[in-house]
């Protein structure tokens, strides 16, 4: 019959550890949603501030950041090993 978990598609341990993993690029895409959302809804009070610009082109910035950091770890384990 199987484990009842992962009938069920219950996370397994490993894919638990990839999401916490992978968890900054996360973070930081929501922290990019919630600029672009700011962004937009500032079209309703006479367009984007230059905080809502700023604070735009630094999520960006962070999400880049990150999936850079990201792409380059696993190259730094093998290295390491």
């Amino acid at each position: 019959m199987g484990n009842r978990m992962a009938d069920l598609g219950e996370p397994t341990a490993a894919d638990l550890s990839a999401i916490e993993a992978e968890w900054p690029l996360i973070e930081a895409e929501l922290l990019l949603l919630d600029a672009e959302i700011a962004w937009i809804n500032a079209a309703d009070h006479g367009g984007p501030s230059p905080l809502d610009w700023r604070r735009l082109r630094r999520a960006e910035a962070r999400v880049t950041r990150v999936a850079v950091e990201l792409a380059v770890r696993p190259a730094t384990r093998k290295a390491v090993a």
